[in-house]
């Protein structure tokens, strides 16, 4: 999560929102116990590409196929700082994540539990493994800091 968080960082810097995340691979295909390694990284970049789908999540999804060289991402496990939104948690679950890793609760817009849980939803031909609340205060204070310093300007 630390390294998610590193990925926030980088969101705030460029003034989007402070969202990051990491993909990590612990096991392959056929089950077998892998060393845990970072595959891919991700943070928030929506207004930087004046683009919807530019979440982070979405991005570290891209990034992970595309070095495993597959759309299956099982034996992986995202932390993400921020409980996913309902396009990031249908696209983790379509990408067959293992385990879902979450920093700080979005109850405006979160879907591995505060408004929906489509990550645990049991009519989807797949489930993740869903923790929450890793390191979460620092992700909050992060959110909170953030929206803050935006208020502050506009004001």
């Amino acid at each position: 999560m630390l390294e998610a968080l590193r990925q926030a960082k980088k969101a705030y810097t460029l003034g989007e929102t402070p969202i990051g995340c990491v993909i990590v691979r612990t096991r392959d295909y056929e089950g077998n116990e892998l060393k845990p390694q970072i595959i891919a990284r991700g943070y928030n970049r929506r207004n930087t590409e004046k683009n919807p789908l530019a979440h982070a999540e979405i991005s570290a999804i891209r990034k992970a196929a595309k070095a495993l060289g597959d759309w299956r991402l099982e034996g992986c496990t995202i932390y993400v700082t921020l409980e996913p939104c309902p396009m990031c948690a249908g696209a983790l679950v379509q990408a067959r994540i293992d385990r879902v890793v979450i920093g700080a609760m979005n109850p405006k817009a979160g879907c591995a539990g505060s408004i929906l849980n489509l990550l645990t939803e049991q009519k989807f031909n797949h489930q993740a493994e869903v923790t929450k609340g890793v390191l979460g205060e620092q992700c909050s204070r992060m959110m909170s800091g953030f929206f803050a310093e935006l208020r502050a300007r506009k004001s």
